[in-house]
């Protein structure tokens, strides 16, 4: 079972020197008295020194938490600056998240959509961040940051266009699967399905920012991804390009405990993803991941150094995927159904925020009845629109596909499919009623 370790302690930059392994019989670093190499701050030693931890007493890094499961602020931690508007949007917004997921999971169980992720379990960890961020920071997400561009201002029928892809999809025009967004609007860059590769991509935006005069010193790249993520080629490529290349660029990892079928033991044998900023000299935090509170405080931190540093900073986020992967996994072959049944009872990241809301008497149960009944009529509207509108013209098939002079092998596929429409189109029963799905029925390659 994976497990995840808390402490009470504050938000700590974690040291560059070398460490102490736990397994030394003497937890000291060696006495040195031979100077410095040349260029370099690393001390001159006779012992044989092994090391196998970035913290100076060889224990695991610690995790930053606010609240506790009560949603009550832990003895020495400090609240965030946050008044009551800002707190209740952020569990508003929690809150819909669930919402949109059951209706949407169910919907391609159902055969109305290809393919769907939820974000359950993880729900303080998008929204705390989200709120953490400047709207107009640049987002590279990876499958599940819906809640990040909701946060933003992309509606109800934004995402039931992406998912059910009809022509108000402005995400990529019906092209993509189902919770592949983007937004030029709303600086989120298209999410796209190979693994991991946003990662080294947020270190090139970080580097444009930083490269811009209207933006440096004002915006940062926010890059997502999961602990899985993290075992690709792609992370290290990220990290070090942004580590080299100095640039704003704010990696958060969310930790929830497995890579599809992995869990998070048999992906790494050191101490989680927070292990390996410092060896790529990035000032790096781990946060639990459940508590909404300490996200937007480690993230508002991190996202300060990022700008005033003008270098790359880690977030860990701790949390767990109560959720299956995706709707083409069944989660409970790998693991125990009491597991997941006790993690929503004992974690669950938005009953912890609301007794912290109720505690301060700006939530009361009134409201929560209220809230979910107008989020689920908002949302099934959306859904009932969403399904019923066409797909885009049929000529969006070529469109946007390459950047500059459009190449010759697609000219020639659209003037292949032009012939086969006028040929077919307007005899064929097939194919007359598929194209009765487009806006437009395709009449633009036919007439």
């Amino acid at each position: 079972m994976f497990r995840i370790f808390r402490t009470n302690l504050q938000v700590q930059t974690l040291r560059r020197g070398v460490a102490t392994s736990s397994i030394q019989t003497n937890p000291q670093l060696p006495s040195h008295s031979y100077g410095h190499l040349p260029t370099s701050q690393s001390p001159i030693t006779s012992t044989l020194h092994f090391f196998n931890s970035v913290m100076p007493d060889g224990k695991q890094i610690p995790t930053y938490r606010v609240l506790n499961g009560d949603g009550q602020v832990l003895d020495g931690a400090e609240l965030p600056e946050i008044d009551e508007a800002l707190a209740r949007k952020m569990y508003e917004q929690m809150v819909q998240l669930p919402i949109i997921d059951n209706l949407l999971y169910n919907v391609q169980r159902q055969g109305k959509i290809s393919f769907y992720m939820t974000a359950h379990g993880e729900e303080a960890t998008l929204i705390g961040s989200a709120a953490a961020l400047n709207n107009s920071d640049e987002v590279l997400g990876q499958y599940r940051e819906m809640g990040v561009l909701l946060w933003r201002g992309f509606g109800y029928d934004s995402v039931m266009a992406q998912c059910f892809g009809n022509y108000e999809d402005t995400s990529s025009k019906g092209k993509q699967m189902p919770v592949h967004f983007g937004s030029r609007k709303y600086h989120f860059h298209p999410i796209s399905s190979p693994l991991a590769t946003q990662i080294p991509q947020a270190a090139g935006v970080g580097y444009a920012i930083k490269r811009d005069p209207l933006r440096r010193g004002k915006n940062c790249a926010v890059v997502y991804f999961g602990e899985g993520a993290a075992s690709e080629g792609d992370f290290h490529a990220g990290m070090l390009l942004a580590s080299t290349v100095p640039s704003p660029t704010l990696f958060i990892a969310r930790n929830n405990g497995f890579a599809i079928s992995t869990p998070a033991s048999e992906q790494y044998h050191g101490d989680g993803i927070a292990a390996r900023g410092p060896g790529y000299g990035i000032d790096t935090v781990r946060v639990d991941g459940n508590d909404v509170l300490a996200v937007l405080s480690a993230v508002r931190e991190a996202r300060r150094r990022c700008l005033e540093q003008g270098r790359a900073v880690l977030v860990e986020a701790m949390t767990y995927r109560v959720g299956h992967h995706s709707t083409s996994d069944d989660s409970f072959a790998y693991r125990p159904r009491q597991e997941v049944e006790d993690r929503k009872r004992i974690d669950n990241p938005i009953a912890r925020y609301k007794k912290f809301l109720e505690s301060r008497g700006w939530w009361n149960e009134s409201e929560e009845e209220e809230l979910k009944d107008r989020i689920k009529k908002e949302v099934m509207k959306a859904f009932r629109r969403g399904e019923n509108l066409r797909r885009p013209e049929l000529k969006e098939m070529f469109s946007d596909v390459y950047g500059g002079e459009e190449p010759w092998n697609l000219k020639e596929q659209r003037e292949e499919l032009k012939a086969l429409l006028k040929k077919y189109g307007g005899d064929w029963e097939p194919w007359k009623k598929e194209l009765k799905k487009f806006k437009g029925e395709g009449k633009e390659f036919i007439e």
